[in-house]
């Protein structure tokens, strides 16, 4: 039997978020502990933002699993430069 796992989902509460929350509850074993912060609401101690900045979480939605970003959520975001070449700025 493998070890309890747990999972941190962090969304913006739209729609695409909540599909990949779906998504995944369906996937992860029935023992994971999951837990979802939705960053667009905050929480009460603003610990799911601190937590975000923590983990370098720059899009949503994104999954730790076990305090470590998954692969597919780590460090990702917006690559400003490649935005400006796509427009023609320099």
């Amino acid at each position: 039997m493998s070890a309890k796992r747990n999972v941190e989902i962090f969304t913006a509460g739209c729609p695409i978020c909540e599909e990949a929350v779906t998504q995944l509850r369906d996937a992860l074993c029935h023992d994971c502990d999951i837990t979802v912060y939705d960053l667009n609401k905050g929480c009460e101690t603003n610990e799911c933002r601190e937590k975000a900045k923590t983990y370098n979480i720059k899009s949503v939605p994104a999954v730790v699993i076990d305090g470590k970003p998954a692969s597919c959520c780590s460090g990702k975001g917006i690559d400003i430069d490649a935005v400006k070449r796509e427009c023609g700025i320099r």
